[in-house]
């Protein structure tokens, strides 16, 4: 008999489930809220809110398009965190009921874990390409900067992470600084690829080990506007472009820098990435130039599964559901998780 997952994603501000079968992918139905552009940044409470509106339509969708209806479902994955804690609430709220219902098993699934495993999502007449255990995942968003050692899809050890802020946030606040809009990190890519990366150098933050920092990386970058505003005022306008491809580069360069140290101190040449910041075609190219150069099989995933989405939470529910882990129907989400 088929086990037919379906999967539930609800962190932040984009609603979404996706259903598989035997691992294999059938749907992956996302709701995305614009609402939050006008106020250059995630509003917890309308997050929630419309979370609780687009639940049941996403899921229904799901269902119908994976052609299987919710009595044919064998377990319910969800996120538990971390992320926001009202979101959150909508998805486990709603796989605590179909879970009672329909009398079937819930597995909760670590946000980030889901993201890690991304490489793992399986389609129908697309060829599997998956890493080798173990490997190395640089994991970036908007909340998370890590590198993480992933010996199998349950097992998972945090090798470096960010000290400070996440890489994915200060690309958000370089686009605020710069007046590009909100969310910064497509803004600033798209512009980068029109720049030069050489022209402007900001600071690079120097933290021992494999940790990182980027809150010296946005300080950098504010004072150095600010003082070429003073000189002239219409230098924002005169060079975003160079400005972003030259801030992109040195975040990149941050990252990789500490990725190459873990591959060679480990001796791990599976490498991947996962999350939002994944999308970013500077940081994709770099990843496949190092990987050329230093005999690295790179991973990339999907443009459509590293933004937030229930297809890699299904998956990561899936392996977990494999090895027999279930979750009691009195668990609560968190909006922080202290691992995987």
């Amino acid at each position: 008999m088929a086990d037919i997952i379906l999967g539930i994603e609800s962190s932040c501000d984009d609603t979404s489930a996706a259903v598989l079968r035997d691992g294999v992918l059938l749907s992956n139905v996302i709701a995305s809220q614009q609402v939050h552009k006008d106020f250059g940044g995630v509003v917890p409470e309308l997050a929630s809110r419309a979370h609780e509106q687009n639940i049941v339509p996403v899921v229904s969708e799901a269902l119908r398009k994976a052609g299987v209806t919710a009595a044919d479902l064998t377990a319910i994955a969800f996120t538990r965190g971390p992320g926001l804690l009202g979101s959150l609430l909508v998805g486990t709220s709603f796989a605590k009921a179909l879970s009672l219902s329909l009398d079937i098993p819930m597995v909760m699934v670590n946000h980030l874990q889901g993201h890690i495993l991304a490489n793992f999502v399986r389609q129908p007449e697309v060829p599997v390409r998956e890493p080798s255990f173990p490997y190395l995942c640089l994991l970036v968003s908007g909340g998370n900067s890590q590198i993480v050692k992933v010996n199998s899809p349950l097992d998972y050890e945090i090798l470096g992470q960010t000290i400070d802020d996440a890489v994915g946030e200060a690309f958000d606040k370089c686009s605020k600084m710069l007046g590009l809009g909100y969310p910064g990190g497509p803004i600033i890519d798209r512009l980068a690829k029109e720049g030069n990366p050489n022209r402007f150098t900001f600071a690079k933050p120097n933290i021992p080990g494999l940790d990182y920092s980027f809150s010296g990386v946005k300080t950098s970058l504010l004072y150095f506007v600010r003082d070429q505003l003073a000189l002239d005022p219409n230098f924002l306008e005169n060079n975003k472009e160079d400005l972003c491809a030259s801030f992109q580069k040195t975040l990149i360069d941050v990252l990789m820098g500490k990725l190459i140290r873990a591959a060679k101190e480990t001796r791990i040449r599976e490498i991947t990435i996962g999350g939002g910041v994944s999308a970013n075609s500077g940081l994709r190219n770099r990843m496949l130039e190092e990987g050329a150069k230093r005999h690295w099989n790179v991973y990339l995933p999907e443009f459509k599964f590293t933004t937030d989405n229930a297809a890699m939470i299904a998956v990561a529910g899936w392996f977990q559901y494999k090895a027999g882990v279930r979750t009691p129907l009195d668990v609560a989400p968190v909006s922080r998780m202290a691992d995987f």
